[in-house]
């Protein structure tokens, strides 16, 4: 028997229209067809969602699961329940915070034995390229990583170290032969280095003095070296959680010389501003930092022209106590923002007030993540050949930011009391339900139904 789902407005790649989901027959979960209500087999099981936007499950490709090794920040079962929460059907796991670092194959074997059984939606794994393991770069590109993850700055964990430009060029022949992206945390020490020396005496519960410590130059100087690399070598470069919108016209001359360039922006950067962040919240720190209104602006307009090409959530967590509230000090607070179970809600507030649509919501958070990761043949978009994976999504209601909404083990949020535009009703993962709010409580499905998706 074929199953459809029928929805009034369906997002996909040809527009926005009333029209049904078709599944192939069998337990595969991938589309038949978006069709015409009109044109379903007479013997199709039919479950019409009316009103509702039926939106591609979203896809994140900057997430932070940190299992194994640092289960007790976030792991698997938490991550994914968030994640289908929040309307995602695969979550992409950064190499750092979980132990052993992803920068083996072993380690990789390691990651999949710990997610195995425990996963609500389907998950891949970035590959680490560091300081020393070059020789592991084409054995994890065989083992099935849709790409490379390195940091030109100390991450902030003692094991995954920071990667030099002559360390990097020894890497990169490796990468470029193996074809699959690199995605670079752009920031260079010096300037911070140099800012944190100036600052030593400042108070360091002040934003300001946070934002001071980590200038536009450290992200603006770290890009450029990027991008002469990314001539030299040719290689596939993606700038991760892009903060400064002064880098937009490097980034844009660099892809007019047909370089191979792409670029994200975060939740959190889109919807904050630096001149609104009290002291000591520390909870609002993240890198690179929150910057001013004008540059959220800019960075808007960069999702506007397509200089930037993705929403990504950089869902970093930890516990409460590593934030550090009792001090508020920004300079001792870990760095990271939480927000797979809120991320769609926060980036449709801004984007409806800003003159956007869903469809390009679904081009941000599905599609352009999909095809970052090499997966676009099977997720980040409703059409014939992919999975049956998307999101029951009620844009018009609104709800405010309560701790029963989080879901990702430790409850805390930036967003926490705001209130919210678009609510996730259902997230479906290859056409079966692995969440469904009901009567404003979460359910999720009973039996883990998430699998690890390579690229071969």
């Amino acid at each position: 028997m074929a199953y459809a789902f029928i929805a009034d407005r369906v997002v996909t790649p040809q527009g926005t229209l009333r029209a049904a989901v078709l599944l192939d027959d069998g337990p595969a979960g991938t589309i038949r067809a978006v069709c015409d209500v009109a044109d379903l087999p007479a013997d199709a099981s039919v479950l019409d969602f009316g009103s509702a936007t039926l939106l591609p499950g979203l896809v994140d490709s900057h997430t932070h699961i940190n299992e194994p090794g640092r289960t007790e920040w976030e792991g698997f079962a938490t991550a994914t329940r968030a994640a289908a929460a929040g309307g995602y059907t695969t979550l992409i796991d950064m190499p750092l915070n979980c132990l052993p670092e992803t920068t083996t194959v072993a380690a990789l074997e390691l990651k999949r034995a710990a997610a195995a059984g425990q996963c609500t939606v389907d998950w891949a794994a970035w590959g680490g390229a560091v300081a020393d393991n070059q020789a592991d770069i084409l054995p994890l590109a065989c083992a099935g990583v849709p790409g490379f993850k390195c940091f030109l700055i100390y991450p902030g964990c003692d094991g995954f170290t920071m990667i030099d430009r002559e360390q990097l060029e020894r890497a990169l022949p490796a990468i470029a032969q193996s074809g699959l992206p690199l995605l670079v945390h752009a920031e260079l020490a010096g300037s911070i280095d140099a800012a944190v020396e100036r600052l030593r005496e400042a108070d360091w519960r002040r934003f300001s003095t946070y934002l001071a410590s980590r200038p536009d130059e450290a992200e603006l100087a770290a890009i450029r070296i990027m991008i002469d690399l990314c001539r030299r070598y040719r290689f596939r470069l993606h700038i991760v959680h892009l903060a400064t919108a002064q880098a937009l016209p490097l980034l844009n001359a660099a892809r007019a010389e047909g370089l191979p360039i792409t670029a994200e922006a975060c939740p959190h950067h889109l919807h904050f501003a630096a001149e609104d962040i009290a002291d000591g919240d520390t909870l609002k720190k993240c890198t690179p930092p929150i910057r001013g209104r004008a540059n959220r602006e800019a960075l808007w307009q960069g999702l506007r022209d397509g200089s930037i090409d993705l929403i990504a959530t950089d869902h970093s967590p930890c516990p409460l106590e590593m934030k550090r509230l009792d001090e508020g000090r920004f300079d001792l607070a870990w760095g990271g923002i939480a927000s797979l179970s809120l991320a769609l809600p926060v980036v449709w507030t801004d984007a409806a007030r800003r003159g956007f649509a869903l469809d390009d919501v679904a081009r941000w958070m599905s599609a352009g993540p999909a095809a970052l990761a090499g997966l676009s043949d099977r997720i980040g978009s409703l059409e014939a050949g992919r999975n049956a994976n998307f999101v029951v999504f009620d844009p018009e209601a609104e709800f405010i930011v309560t701790s029963d909404r989080l879901h990702y083990r430790h409850a805390i949020s930036p967003y926490m009391g705001e209130t919210l535009k678009g609510v996730v009703k259902a997230t479906y993962l290859r056409g079966k339900p692995v969440y469904r709010l009901l009567d404003q409580a979460a359910s999720f499905e009973s039996t883990p139904r998430g699998r690890e998706l390579t690229v071969s």
